[in-house]
């Protein structure tokens, strides 16, 4: 495809990635993808993408490179080394990391980029599977303005809230104070539903309800049917949740903030995912109230 936008190498094809490097082929960008699994880099060409056979061979001539994989390690495990991203892309390239990681590891990341020539912005996202196939994810955004200008039209095909918070990191930190709202706010939600079912409530009708008022929200909305049907199918996993409240506990206890209900659902994150139910989506944070109540679990 020949045309004046920027470049794009995707690393990183998961529930998240397939569907946002979709939406930039969809917007006209030229997208070459690489992931571990063959399947998802022939469900990228088979979107009309390019797939490549490595790291370096994605990067090669990528104006932007946009990285979407699990944790820290992994964005180090493809950034760093003679295989990795800086040491295979051009200098000049953008580089948009849109994981969920430690703020240090993108501070970290930034300033080793910077030593080759390569821009970088911390970009995670929220709204998780249908945020993304519906492109309307809230990326927030840390690094220099200038680049962020840079890789507005780029992010404007992925998301619809789109905001610099400040300085490398900053996206992370943000992202961390996300993820620490979102689970209180399904344990919440939890709590509320055994809570009804025991009292013999009509739950589909309370829940509508109760979403219309100031109990309301959007995690309600998007995980009523979860809590409803029992229905666990990952949007976004247990296993993720746990690893992105660990970066928050630790992150606030870096600057002195205090999380005493984030610090318990955290645990409790912890224990859904000790039980065996760390590839459930995180609205099964169900399950664990369920269990404390003495009510039988589906499995």
């Amino acid at each position: 495809m020949s045309n004046n936008l920027p470049k794009v190498a995707w690393i990183g094809l998961g529930i998240m990635g397939s569907p946002m490097s979709e939406n930039l082929i969809k917007a006209g960008y030229d997208v070459t993808g690489y992931t571990l699994e063959q399947d998802k880099v022939d469900r990228l060409a088979a979107a009309g993408g390019t797939g490549a056979s490595s790291i370096a061979e994605a990067v090669g001539n990528a104006d932007v490179i946009i990285t979407m994989v699990p944790a820290s390690p992994q964005v180090e495990a493809i950034a760093y080394g003679p295989d990795g991203i800086l040491e295979n892309a051009r200098r000049g390239a953008l580089l948009v990391d849109m994981s969920s990681i430690t703020p240090q590891t993108s501070v970290d990341l930034a300033k080793h980029a910077a030593e080759k020539g390569i821009r970088v912005l911390d970009a995670p996202v929220s709204g998780g599977e249908a945020g993304a196939i519906e492109a309307v994810l809230s990326i927030m955004v840390g690094g220099e303005q200038a680049d962020f200008d840079a890789a507005r039209p780029v992010l404007e095909a992925l998301g619809k809230t789109i905001v610099l918070c400040g300085p490398h990191g900053s996206g992370q930190t943000v992202k961390a104070a996300n993820q620490l709202i979102v689970a209180v706010n399904i344990q919440a939600c939890a709590e509320a539903v055994v809570f009804l079912e025991k009292s013999g409530v009509d739950l589909a009708a309370a829940l509508d309800v109760l979403n219309g008022g100031l109990a309301g929200s959007t995690v309600l909305t998007r995980k009523k049917a979860n809590f409803l049907n029992r229905d666990f199918a990952p949007g976004f996993r247990i296993d993720l949740h746990h690893k992105d409240m660990g970066i928050v506990t630790d992150a606030a206890r870096n600057v002195g903030a205090a999380l005493p209900v984030g610090g318990v659902v955290a645990q409790l994150v912890a224990s859904l995912r000790a039980q065996g139910d760390g590839g459930l989506d995180h609205s099964a944070l169900l399950r664990s109230v369920e269990r404390l109540s003495g009510q039988p679990v589906q499995d």
